[in-house]
């Protein structure tokens, strides 16, 4: 079997342990209490807040803010249309939820994953959440569940062995059809 290599520099920021990105421009930020400034959930909260529900910025793929959840566009995506949703507090308990939370963090997972069908084709989608660094949460401090779109015959979610994973869509692109959909559905 011959080996395919597929160049994907974004990648080793993430494998490294250390993001090479560049800061994103300075804003006003707005703590929440308990805010975790080295926590990327808490700093992007922080400079969108006080901004209208379809609020939206592109240099941390920061698609939505409700009234207590966000979305943001997975840095490092399993799969392509890979979204995070999180309360915007930072959280790490299930039980630290609000009921008002916990509400709002299953509808906005549910009208992503209606966005995704209607913008990308997504066929299905696992849609979980990581609970403790034992379980696998790269951010044990602030709950956030996974949106990773699926397709018929897609191999590509998490490949362990001999295979090659390509995305088809750049992260731009995708925020791009996430924020022209909102904006669409708020008129």
């Amino acid at each position: 079997m011959s080996q395919e290599q597929l160049w994907a520099p974004w990648r080793l920021g993430y494998i490294s342990g250390a993001e090479k990105l560049p800061p994103p421009p300075e804003r006003e930020k707005r703590w929440l209490p308990a805010a975790d400034p080295t926590c990327f959930l808490c700093r992007a909260v922080a400079e969108n807040d006080g901004r209208d529900a379809v609020a939206a910025n592109r240099d941390n793929y920061f698609a939505y803010r409700g009234r207590e959840v966000i979305v943001m566009l997975n840095r490092y995506p399993y799969n392509n249309g890979h979204l995070l949703v999180s309360p915007a507090r930072h959280l790490a308990t299930l039980v630290e939820l609000p009921e008002t939370t916990q509400l709002e963090l299953l509808q906005t997972i549910g009208r992503f994953v209606g966005i995704l069908e209607k913008r990308i084709a997504a066929q299905g989608f696992n849609v979980g959440l990581n609970l403790g660094r034992v379980a696998g949460a790269g951010v044990p401090g602030h709950l956030h569940w996974h949106i990773v779109p699926r397709w018929s015959g897609d191999t590509n979610f998490m490949p362990v062995t001999a295979g090659v994973s390509v995305l088809p869509q750049s992260l731009a692109s995708l925020w791009e059809i996430l924020i022209e959909e909102l904006a669409d559905s708020a008129e």
